[in-house]
């Protein structure tokens, strides 16, 4: 018999009871601006010991504005999609073969971000957090993504990852946060969505369950 991961796991509860204030959009309506599109990320727990974040490396593109970055499993809502809850299951399974419809429990979501540069394309960006076994695999399933890790939520926290980082722009270059991890940097917007669930969780609670 099937037990979702918040059942088995003590600490998803607390997790979703976080998220719990944060009510999800009923219907998702398409943006009355045709040019300002909707894309939609998956926050992917893991519950091993620790609790393991998903992070993916796109691959380098010309076409992608952004080429080889450290990212969240996700991308644009296609006009089938019936919501982003939807978009953020399919890109997810797409770009790394991890069927969030299936075992996962959906948790919750966070805040919307976008971009705030000009130079990029403006689109919001939804959040959706999913709790995942501890048999859970990934990999680079789509010719999209270079790379795919598992990130413990305590290494993220860890006082040395945190740091800035050095980032050349049209107007000269511009210091930003950012996370350093399996020898790569998470800045920007997945930076800005991995703080904000960082902030939403008292590392005290999401630690092991005792058995």
């Amino acid at each position: 018999m099937f037990r979702s991961p918040i059942e088995t796991d003590p600490r998803f509860w607390v997790l979703s009871e976080a998220l719990a204030s944060y009510a999800a959009d009923a219907d998702d309506p398409p943006p009355a601006d045709p040019h300002f599109l909707q894309a939609a990320v998956s926050v992917v727990i893991r519950a091993t010991s620790t609790l393991d974040l998903l992070l993916i490396k796109r691959a380098r593109s010309e076409r992608d504005p952004w080429s080889g970055h450290m990212a969240l499993p996700g991308g644009r809502r296609d006009p089938d999609d019936p919501s982003l809850l939807a978009t953020a299951v399919r890109e997810t399974w797409e770009e790394t073969g991890l069927e969030l419809s299936g075992t996962a429990a959906h948790l919750g979501e966070l805040d919307e971000v976008g971009p705030a540069s000009v130079r990029l394309p403006q689109l919001t960006i939804k959040p959706y957090v999913f709790g995942v076994p501890a048999a859970s695999r990934a990999s680079d399933s789509s010719p999209e993504v270079d790379s795919v890790y598992w990130v413990s939520l305590e290494e993220l926290r860890a006082p040395h990852t945190l740091s800035e980082v050095e980032i050349p722009l049209p107007g000269g270059t511009r210091s930003f946060p950012c996370y350093r991890v399996v020898g790569e940097v998470v800045w920007g917007l997945t930076y800005r969505i991995v703080a904000q669930f960082l902030e939403r969780f008292p590392d005290s609670e999401l630690r092991s369950p005792r058995h």
